[in-house]
């Protein structure tokens, strides 16, 4: 039993007049006839009784019209699904993530993507950035968030946001009397630095700064992450630099002041990573989702 003998089956019950469904499928009389005696000799069962009156369905034909229509109905549906997985709107997108990024920006654009496409589903990894890497090339993650990238022939990049760098300090701390802290100031307090791993990373972002403006930073701690740095901050163990996105760490005794007088450049990238070679239509369509974020956002 093919599709189209169901078609035809279907059009000849709902329609009860081989002339008529002939009519509905654009094919003469006589070679539907024979479709629906092939498909009765093929089934063992007499479909239809044959009246003056046209084609009435036997037991076994109102049967066979129920299931025909499931049938139906399931081959539209995956038809459809078909067609919007080939067009981004339907599928599964593995993203990795890391680091302060998911404390602001990376929750709203995922917001936004999933209030556009509502039928991709959404998995999120925990990775480090060398893993991330690692995990795009082993197609185990579709695409990574991070800062610092360094170019890779076989990973592309996209600029997601640039976020201004803000200090962390304890509110009993003398800057943050201040409403604006020069940059410079820095080089006369104990500064937390972070994430501890694999360069180029923010430390080395922190590090130029520091020596373009002509010191050499007090580095009273090197962490893993953002959240722990602040939390140093709020034992007044230390300021720290941090990209303005991870101000949303709202930790007792911990305040956020702009800075003034930094070196150029000084903002803070956060990028979107991805394989060059990813043809994906659902990739496509969040890094599209990505681009119009970044423009409506003006970074």
């Amino acid at each position: 039993m093919e599709l189209r003998h169901l078609r035809y089956f279907i059009a000849v019950a709902e329609e009860k007049n081989i002339g008529r469904a002939s009519t509905r499928l654009h094919i003469s009389q006589p070679p539907l006839t024979r479709q629906i005696q092939q498909l009765e000799e093929e089934l063992g069962v007499q479909l239809f009784n044959r009246t003056p009156r046209g084609m009435e369905l036997t037991p076994a034909g109102e049967l066979l019209l129920e299931e025909a229509r499931n049938i139906r109905s399931v081959v539209e549906q995956a038809t459809e699904r078909t067609q919007r997985a080939g067009q981004g709107k339907l599928g599964r997108l593995d993203i990795a993530i890391f680091g302060s990024g998911i404390l602001d920006t990376i929750p709203k654009l995922l917001l936004t993507f999933r209030s556009a496409f509502p039928e991709v589903k959404i998995i999120l990894h925990n990775m480090s950035k060398e893993a991330q890497i690692e995990a795009l090339r082993q197609r185990r993650i579709d695409a990574g968030f991070n800062r610092f990238i360094a170019p890779l022939s076989d990973i592309a990049n996209e600029t997601v946001i640039t976020e201004k760098l803000m200090l962390a300090v304890n509110e009993h701390h003398c800057l943050a009397q201040q409403a604006v802290i020069s940059f410079r100031e820095l080089e006369h307090h104990p500064l937390i630095v972070f994430p501890t791993g694999t360069r180029p990373s923010f430390v080395d972002k922190v590090m130029n700064m520091c020596h373009q403006t002509g010191f050499t930073p007090q580095i009273a701690q090197e962490v893993g992450d953002t959240l722990t740095g602040v939390a140093l901050v709020a034992s007044n163990f230390g300021v720290c630099l941090v990209p303005e996105s991870a101000t949303v760490l709202a930790l007792p005794g911990v305040v956020y002041r702009p800075l003034s007088d930094t070196p150029e450049n000084s903002g803070v990238d956060l990028n979107c990573i991805y394989r060059a070679d990813d043809q994906s239509p659902i990739l496509k369509s969040f890094l599209d989702t990505v681009r119009d974020f970044r423009n409506q956002t003006g970074h």
